[in-house]
């Protein structure tokens, strides 16, 4: 009796604190959090780059086709070529300048790791780099070439003698600056569409907010990260199904407690 006394005591310290521990889950469950994007200027900035990163290898390839096929297009192609040029490395500078001053530069996610992230700096250090140095290395080959040549409507006359070593030495660099500039706006590209669509994170969303998909808010999302087994008469409440064990345990013991008259019944009859 003492035995059976104290397992319901027991029983009934647990049915009292798995409200609690429901609660404790409830806290512990993740909820996703949404990053704020960049701000306004930054976002423009960025798309501005891109189209003029295409528009640059867009007339850089058309103009090495002119030149094979020698067109009457050449010089005009060029001096696109070279617009684009000095057009990226203002639009750059803005940007690293605005960057370092008032941007609004949301954290990384925080399930990146520190590799991830030193991979992702060194990249857009090395984008800011080649944005910067392909425009100097393009002009330097056109200015050591000793020749007038245009960039937009402006017609600019030969600023140095022509010096065909340094020349060629521009030349070579710039071109090796185009592959590598290349490969790091691919790769850059690639990791933004794996972070959209396989990791599925906010990365992409916070630099293109019109993509941004919905996530339910807090008050939006279930109460528990689990379901809780449940009877017929209370689905979907399980402190009533806990007061029901409770009471179910009761009337269990009351009944094993009770006075047996059985005996009494029958002598009666």
């Amino acid at each position: 009796m003492q035995t059976d006394f104290l397992l319901n005591q027991q029983s009934a310290r647990e049915v009292d604190l798995a409200p609690l521990c429901y609660g404790a889950l409830i806290q512990a469950a993740p909820i996703n959090a949404r990053r704020p994007s960049f701000d306004g200027l930054t976002i423009s900035l960025h798309w501005a780059t891109v189209l003029l990163v295409l528009a640059l290898f867009a007339s850089a390839w058309l103009h090495a086709l002119a030149e094979v096929r020698q067109s009457d297009f050449t010089p005009v192609l060029l001096q696109i070529h070279r617009s684009f040029g000095v057009s990226i490395w203002f639009v750059t500078a803005l940007r690293l300048a605005w960057r370092l001053t008032n941007a609004n530069l949301p954290p990384f996610p925080t399930q990146m790791t520190k590799l991830h992230r030193a991979t992702a700096k060194l990249c857009e250090y090395g984008l800011y780099a080649l944005l910067l140095g392909q425009p100097a290395t393009g002009l330097l080959t056109t200015l050591f070439g000793g020749r007038p040549f245009v960039v937009f409507l402006w017609r600019i006359p030969p600023l140095v003698p022509r010096d065909e070593m340094l020349r060629a030495a521009f030349h070579v660099s710039h071109e090796l600056g185009a592959w590598a500039l290349a490969a790091l706006a691919v790769s850059h590209a690639a990791a933004a569409l794996f972070h959209h669509f396989v990791l599925r994170d906010d990365v992409l969303e916070c630099m293109a907010p019109v993509i941004r998909r919905y996530i339910p808010s807090r008050s939006a999302q279930p109460a528990t990260s689990f379901r809780p087994e449940t009877h017929s008469g209370n689905k979907g409440n399980s402190l009533a199904v806990l007061r029901t064990r409770r009471s179910d345990a009761d009337e269990a013991a009351k009944r094993r407690h009770a006075p047996d008259t059985s005996g009494i019944s029958q002598s009666s009859a």
